[in-house]
């Protein structure tokens, strides 16, 4: 049988399970509750932004003990320099010691605890209280000795010790500390520098000294390691490199003698080498190609440096060049890695690209030097070429050997390029370079005037020849330098634009050629003219001959070349009319000769819409004539040929009703209306412009009945030109006796009206456009 408790017995035992149920329950859901959190992240509600952090707890904790690392090392300085003398000689080694052998021993047990941001803040208040330790020393024990010998030798066995304390932590604790060893590595820059300057080394033992301590920089640096470590070495080799070698390129600029320049350029090859080891070991390509660069502009200027000392200065670019050149030699090293090759291949393009940059100041003027001559027309040859393109300007000195320097570049862009891509842009550049340098090279020599327009002469024959863009482009730059140089002499410019205009001539199949033919052209015949002594306006009778052979020769061209032949040739003519503008008979013959030419051009049927070209000429030359022989009654001269042509106008539309109402009546109208509305403009009385007005109405109804777009415009136009002379004496009457503020209010009246009626007007304007464009 089971032994059943007492009554009050299973009620205690009854209630404390319950209470334990109800605990374990809360527990459970407790549980429940962070575990659902965790896997269904809280979504805030809209427009409701949770509070974010500004910062973590490691950062606060790492800011608070370097603020307190920091604070301590300024009270033990302070107590160091201001309350250092309050002490015996006792109580001051005792203080500082104890202070330093405590900030040093305690990351210890800090680091076995994981306290390492505390370690790390207390360490650098240790070797911080080191540095006091040095200086305290000095003060008490070696104050005779030189500051900065003491400071070498301190900063030396500071470095030794706060590398092995790094060290030794790290043995002894197993984390080890992340300050030590980079702080180590820091200080150890100074030794060096500090020794060669405590020793009055000079800036060759310096700068020795700044490259000595970035070798060893670059040798931590490539080592694998730390990643505090490597970076601390990079940028020490970078830096103290970097200093190093502007000190040596200073000693080798001012050497004043070969030994001076051999010690300099010992520093740079020094240099030199400690870049070539970073590239040919960094891991990093960038890091590795700009090293190798560096590599190479350093060798080119320790090796050239000697040679700028000793030689004369027009062979100081010349000697880097070749130095720059030989830099190739690497690219075909097969052991050598790529970016090294990269690197020398840049470091090649740098060097011949400064002495590219050293030739301008004798290209430009060989380039540009002639266009001075366009204000000394025939004011007489000079005695050479240099003086010739240079005038008052001194010419660079040492620039003897520019024409060696541009065609060396120029070789090595056609030789050593080889890449299927680039190597139609390097053979473009460096047809570009001995153009140059055949363009300077007779000033450079100083060649007689004659020989040199000889040189240019066969220089641009060369390079019209080939059928490409670039030679075409530097011919004509040729052509025109040669053409401008010609200007001091006249026979030197008769015969260079006969010869330049019967060249290009020759090869006028082509667009540029036909410009260039129809342009010297144009020049030859203003020289022959002003040769002869012609007056300006006969002169350009002589010029039309040159849109004559244009309209002529078009035909015969093809493409983009007869298009050009037809521009220039047109420009030309222009050039024709703004001689013959002094003399008003001339310039109406001008403008018929003119006008025949263009209606012959007219006459083939891709070039119809010539035709009102030519119409506008002949009416223009007709104007002109009457004002030549001072016409007062145009009316006279311009009816019988008004009457014909509209005569004329109209059966040719009865026969073709296409044919524009502009091409049928426009002339016939233009050459009466035009005139007569001038003549009216000049007419005092009253008849004349009320006959024309009269006239120009009845054209414009007649216009507008016919649904013909020239009679209704030209007849619209001249009725209300008439009208506005009638009405302009009145108009300034009114002018007069409007106040001053008038003006402005109704120009605002009318811009108000205007703007409100803005649609209707543009509607209004659209429906009169399609009104006229549906007119013939």
């Amino acid at each position: 049988m089971t032994h059943l408790p007492p009554p009050s017995e299973e009620l205690r035992l009854l209630d404390a399970e319950l209470f334990r149920l109800d605990a374990r329950r809360s527990q459970l859901l407790a549980r429940r509750a962070w575990l659902v959190s965790q896997l269904t992240p809280v979504r805030p509600l809209p427009g409701v932004v949770p509070p974010r952090p500004e910062t973590s707890a490691p950062g606060v904790q790492n800011v608070l003990l370097v603020l307190g690392g920091v604070l301590l090392t300024i009270a033990a300085t302070a107590f160091t320099v201001v309350s250092w003398g309050h002490l015996g000689i006792g109580g001051r080694a005792l203080v500082l010691g104890v202070l330093t052998a405590a900030a040093l021993t305690a990351p210890l047990p800090l680091l076995r605890r994981a306290l390492g941001a505390t370690a790390e803040s207390v360490a650098g208040l240790g070797l911080a209280l080191t540095v006091l330790d040095a200086y305290a020393l000095h003060r008490v024990a070696l104050a005779d000795e030189d500051g900065t010998g003491y400071a070498a030798v301190a900063s030396a066995v500071l470095a030794a010790v706060w590398a092995g304390y790094g060290l030794g932590v790290a043995r002894r604790s197993g984390p080890a500390l992340r300050l030590p060893v980079p702080a180590a590595l820091a200080v150890a820059q100074l030794p060096l520098l500090l020794g060669a300057m405590a020793l009055d080394m000079g800036p060759y033992g310096i700068s020795a000294a700044l490259l000595v301590t970035a070798a060893c920089d670059t040798l931590l640096a490539l080592r694998p390691g730390a990643g505090a470590v490597r970076r601390v070495a990079a940028a020490g080799a970078f830096g103290m490199g970097a200093w190093g070698v502007l000190g040596a390129g200073w000693l080798s600029l001012t050497a004043s003698g070969p030994g001076a320049a051999a010690r300099a350029s010992a520093l740079l090859l020094l240099a030199a080498l400690i870049a070539l080891g970073a590239a040919w070991r960094a891991p990093l390509r960038a890091v590795a190609l700009g090293t190798a660069v560096a590599a190479g502009l350093l060798t080119v200027a320790a090796l050239g440096g000697v040679p700028r000392a000793v030689l004369p200065g027009m062979w100081t670019v010349a000697a880097h060049l070749a130095l720059g050149v030989a830099l190739l030699a690497v690219v075909r090293v097969p052991r050598a890695p790529l970016a090294v090759r990269d690197g020398a291949l840049w470091a090649s393009g740098s060097v011949q690209a400064l002495a590219l940059v050293w030739t301008l100041p004798a290209v430009v003027p060989a380039a540009l030097g002639p266009v001075s001559w366009v204000t000394r027309v025939w004011s007489g040859a000079p005695g050479d070429v240099r003086a010739a393109v240079a005038g008052e300007v001194p010419w660079p000195q040492d620039s003897a050997l520019v024409p060696v320097v541009l065609g060396v570049v120029a070789g090595v862009l056609a030789l050593a390029v080889r890449d299927g891509v680039w190597r139609p842009r390097a053979l473009d550049a460096a047809l570009g370079l001995g153009w140059a340098a055949a363009l300077v090279l007779p000033a450079t020599l100083e060649l007689p005037y004659v020989a040199g327009l000889v040189l240019l002469g066969l220089l641009t024959a060369g390079l019209m020849f080939p059928r490409r863009l670039v030679p075409a482009i530097l011919a004509l730059v040729t052509s025109v330098d040669l053409a401008l140089l010609s200007l001091a002499s006249e026979a030197a410019t008769l015969t260079v634009l006969a010869l330049l205009t019967a060249g290009c001539a020759a090869l006028a199949r082509r667009a540029l050629p036909a410009v260039a033919a129809t342009v010297y052209a144009t020049a030859l015949a203003c020289a022959v003219g002003a040769s002869l002594g012609w007056a300006p306006e006969h002169t350009a009778l002589l010029v039309l001959t040159v849109p004559a052979a244009a309209a002529l020769y078009a035909p015969r061209a093809e493409g983009t070349a007869r298009v050009a032949v037809e521009v220039t040739g047109a420009a030309s003519g222009l050039v024709a009319v703004g001689l013959a503008l002094p003399d008003p008979a001339m310039l109406s013959l001008v403008l018929a000769l003119a006008g025949v030419i263009t209606a012959g051009t007219a006459v083939r049927p891709e070039r119809r819409e010539v035709g009102y070209a030519a119409m506008a000429l002949f009416v223009l030359a007709s104007w002109v004539r009457l004002a030549a022989w001072e016409v007062t009654d145009p009316e006279a001269y311009t009816l019988p040929v008004t009457i014909p042509a509209l005569l004329v106008g109209h059966l040719r539309r009865r026969r073709d009703p296409e044919v524009s109402s502009w091409t049928a009546y426009g002339p016939g109208l233009a050459v009466t209306l035009l005139p007569s509305l001038v003549a009216a403009w000049a007419d005092p009385h009253w008849e004349r412009p009320l006959l024309l007005g009269l006239g120009a109405l009845a054209v414009t109804l007649l216009g507008a009945g016919h649904n013909l777009q020239a009679p209704l415009l030209l007849g619209g136009a001249v009725l209300a030109l008439d009208a506005l002379h009638e009405l302009s004496p009145y108009l300034v009457q009114l002018a007069d006796t409007l106040p001053r503020w008038a003006p402005p209010a109704l120009a605002g009246l009318l811009l108000l009206t205007l703007g409100a009626t803005y649609e209707q007007r543009l509607r209004n304007l659209n429906a009169l456009r399609h009104r006229l464009q549906s007119m013939q």
